[in-house]
């Protein structure tokens, strides 16, 4: 569920004209409803009410500061995986306890500012890094709570370079590997191990896998307990799906009916880590027709967006619903929606029916809220897009519209 909508034929967001937003802030524009993020992780935390829990957005889906401080007014807690993304977090409010560290390639000045600001834990995913950490926590005379990020292999029946939790994956430790680097943290002067962490893929569609990785990270504590160490805070990390086409991935309190039988009884806060089904369907991506063009093979729509502000469809093949911003009743054609980037890749959509477009008129691009600003750049020195959120009446420019100034602001 989300706040576009259309009245008389015109697409808004909450109660404000796409058409009016786009005018006075331009486009590509990206465009939030406050509404929506609300209403989704008040969704998500709810369905896990059953159970002692924590609901840490994952901020690489989006990591507007604007967008952190609304979830962090509801109560959220964030997952980071770089220092930048710690910055943000501290700066939208949210408390350091309430903050976990995630990430394959955490640098020592991530780990002390990390350790500095007294965050929860950090989800270790090599021994190599679990002695950074002792030595950097040594260094400044602090222990340094952690966990490591079992890795389950368990398929996750997703994409492949968005399945996390198998074998061949670059993340976390086999369940081997885990038992003796649990003893050797142990054994750390400046390492105290609470809990075990595991994040299987993303854009998952049905509950099976986390479960069976559940079962598996169960087990796994037990064994830990007969060595002496005792797990208080389970991560499951995120993954859960949305709906992009045709999906139909099961709904938050599914899940959490399904945590609650399988955790009864056991004396465990449980962590998750959603992103995506916060973030994904709360934002749109809004785009001017350029020009629309005809080949002997194909109809082009070129629009003002590109691969540079929407990545997803080049990097993954990854669907996104279209439409346009003001209905018309014109024949449908078959588009290839693409950018002005110089590179074939750049594309939003091929083989896309809508009805014809006209030079000048606007299209939205749906479930961009999450991995759509944040995977931007200035490839081709385009400049970036503003980011809008919609409350209510109210609109807050949550990140103004990139100058050329900017593109040489860090430059000599």
């Amino acid at each position: 569920m989300h706040h576009f909508e259309y009245k008389n034929n015109e697409l808004h967001a909450e109660n404000i004209s796409i058409k009016e937003l786009a005018a006075e802030y331009g486009t590509p524009l990206y465009v939030y409803s406050a509404a929506t993020l609300r209403r989704h992780f008040e969704a998500f935390d709810s369905a896990f009410s059953g159970l002692e829990h924590m609901t840490c957005y994952s901020v690489k889906a989006n990591s507007n500061l604007s967008v952190l401080k609304l979830l962090a007014e509801q109560g959220a807690g964030m997952d980071i995986v770089s220092g930048g993304e710690l910055y943000r977090a501290l700066k939208a409010g949210v408390p350091a306890n309430k903050i976990v560290f995630s990430g394959v390639g955490k640098k020592a000045y991530e780990i002390a500012e990390a350790l500095k600001a007294d965050i929860l834990m950090f989800n270790v995913e090599s021994v190599g890094e679990l002695h950074r950490i002792n030595e950097v926590a040594a260094s400044m005379n602090k222990i340094a709570r952690i966990s490591f990020r079992i890795n389950p292999n368990v398929d996750p029946k997703t994409h492949p370079y968005i399945s996390t939790g198998m074998k061949k994956n670059k993340f976390g430790l086999d369940m081997e590997t885990a038992k003796k680097a649990y003893k050797t943290a142990k054994e750390l002067a400046s390492i105290t191990p609470i809990g075990m962490d595991c994040h299987i893929g993303s854009q998952l569609t049905t509950i099976e896998p986390f479960l069976e990785a559940l079962e598996k990270l169960l087990s796994f504590r037990d064994e830990l307990g007969e060595m002496g160490i005792t797990i208080e805070h389970l991560d499951l990390g995120g993954g859960l799906g949305i709906t992009y086409d045709e999906e139909q991935p099961p709904h938050p309190k599914e899940f959490g009916e399904a945590l609650c039988k399988a955790l009864e009884g056991k004396k465990l806060k449980v962590i998750l880590e959603p992103g995506r089904v916060i973030a994904g369907n709360a934002g749109i991506l809004v785009s001017e027709v350029i020009y629309t063009k005809k080949t002997p093979t194909k109809d082009f729509l070129i629009v003002d967006a590109g691969m540079n502000d929407l990545i997803r469809p080049s990097l993954y093949q990854s669907y996104h619903n279209i439409s346009e911003v003001i209905k018309n009743e014109r024949p449908e054609v078959d588009y290839d929606v693409v950018g002005p980037i110089c590179e074939s890749g750049d594309f939003l959509a091929k083989d896309r029916h809508l009805p014809e477009m006209l030079q000048g008129e606007l299209i939205a691009v749906y479930s961009a809220g999450a991995y759509g600003f944040t995977m931007s750049s200035n490839y081709n020195s385009r400049l970036r897009a503003a980011e809008i959120i919609v409350d209510g009446d109210d609109v807050i420019v949550a990140r103004r519209r990139e100058t050329y100034e900017d593109l040489l602001n860090l430059e000599a």
